[in-house]
């Protein structure tokens, strides 16, 4: 049976087991991210400490992604993604027997969220580089904007399900469920058929290979000008969902159930942004749709900010959740059609250091920042910054995209013959 262009990277066996896993898992994972979330405002009812927890689970990404870059190139990557995704399970494990037995505090929470922290340090890596060994070159792009449709299922899903289960039975469950989860995944991991990987070249040293990957990222202009675009917006706008219980509670006067309302908003727009990327067959005019994001996302985050009856601020989170989700996953997949396969490990470890790495120093500024000028100014400040950034990557966007293109061209083995002159529209296949 021929697969819509949507779904064609379905067609191939270790994807879908790989997806069908994922979605299991990640739906248990937005349910333990809105349950802590409560767990730690109940506790406390601190934004300090909201984005403080979220500092400790992100910022070991920061830290420790490039060695995690180094695992995926040097070692199995299917072997690595089980591994972390077996501590991870361990991990939820831990948290809810801690809740369900009242024994949780918050000084376990932090604990736990930066041990997890050290977990997706490799998990990260590895599994942004691995889709290329189960869909190949080709469907790149739509394994993904599959994924990150998956994502973003799980995150309308869970969510709902988080908000009525922590409401009901409290917060212990939604961590039981997030453990299980993970079983469908490795299950679907050590199902699959994977071919032997080759490094090629003689053995390096790790601190070789960790400067080879810095080299590559800082040496091409457009690899490092988007990773700069991600890492701000990344540093300045994904800390609203940081500020989220403090917006469902004092402001929307909805408790757990607004939480899980708004986040869930927020997943469906950015699962409609995913579909729209997995539409698309070629690179060409990709290029634009990481600056024109951005500067969407920042528009639409002031807008959500004043907002104050609970309809409105949903109906605005979907625009939110879109415009992020498209920088999010253009970003991924140009950097993945620019880097060679030897080094998309370690590429792929930049993009996990300023994506998910540079969120926690922005969600403990934004948490102290709540705390002295409120959440709207708060979030107000977050989206002029990203419109500022992706204004100021917009007016770069001729300069990037010639070496762009000729990056893009010497990964897909095709000749990078120059524009037409005064023909900007031809200037890549790929477009930047």
């Amino acid at each position: 049976m021929k697969l819509p262009a949507t779904l064609r990277a379905l067609g191939y066996r270790n994807f879908q087991l790989f997806f069908g896993g994922q979605l299991i898992s990640l739906i248990g994972t937005w349910m333990q991210n809105i349950a802590q979330a409560w767990l730690v405002y109940r506790l406390t009812g601190s934004s300090v400490l909201l984005g403080a927890v979220s500092f400790a689970g992100q910022i070991p990404v920061f830290f420790l992604a490039p060695l995690g870059g180094i695992v995926a190139d040097r070692f199995s990557r299917r072997r690595v993604v089980i591994g972390t995704q077996t501590g991870s399970m361990l991990l939820a494990f831990a948290l809810a027997a801690l809740t369900l037995t009242r024994t949780v505090q918050v000084w376990h929470i932090f604990v736990l969220a930066s041990l997890l922290g050290v977990v997706n340090a490799f998990d990260i890596p590895a599994r942004q580089s691995f889709y290329v060994e189960m869909v190949g070159k080709a469907d790149l792009m739509n394994a993904i904007a599959l994924n990150s449709s998956m994502f973003n299922a799980s995150r309308v899903i869970g969510p709902a399900i988080a908000g009525i289960t922590v409401a009901v039975i409290g917060e212990g469950w939604c961590f039981f469920a997030n453990a299980v989860s993970y079983i469908a995944v490795i299950i679907g991991l050590l199902l699959m058929n994977m071919e032997a990987r080759s490094r090629g070249g003689p053995a390096k040293s790790p601190l070789a290979d960790l400067v080879e990957g810095f080299r590559f990222v800082i040496g091409n202009i457009p690899v490092h000008a988007i990773l700069m675009l991600l890492g701000v917006v990344s540093f300045a706008g994904m800390p609203y969902t940081v500020l989220m219980p403090i917006y469902a509670d004092r402001i929307l006067h909805g408790g757990a159930r607004a939480l899980g309302g708004l986040m869930g908003c927020a997943g469906i727009g950015a699962l409609a942004g995913a579909l729209r990327l997995a539409s698309r067959t070629k690179l060409k005019g990709l290029g634009r749709w990481p600056p024109v994001a951005s500067f969407a996302f920042g528009a639409t985050l002031i807008a959500f900010a004043w907002a104050r009856v609970f309809w409105l601020s949903a109906a605005v989170l979907v625009p939110v959740g879109y415009s992020m989700m498209i920088e999010m996953a253009a970003t991924n997949t140009l950097l993945q059609s620019m880097v060679p396969d030897e080094l998309r490990g370690r590429v792929m470890a930049v993009y996990s250091m300023v994506f998910m790495g540079m969120a926690p120093f922005g969600a403990l500024v934004a948490g102290l920042a709540a705390a002295r000028i409120g959440a709207p100014w708060t979030v107000t400040a977050s989206g002029v910054v990203c419109m500022v950034v992706a204004s100021a990557y917009w007016s770069q966007l001729e300069r990037i995209r010639g070496p762009a293109r000729r990056l893009i061209a010497a990964q897909q083995g095709t000749p990078a013959e120059p524009p037409p002159l005064g023909n900007p529209e031809s200037a890549v296949e790929t477009d930047r």
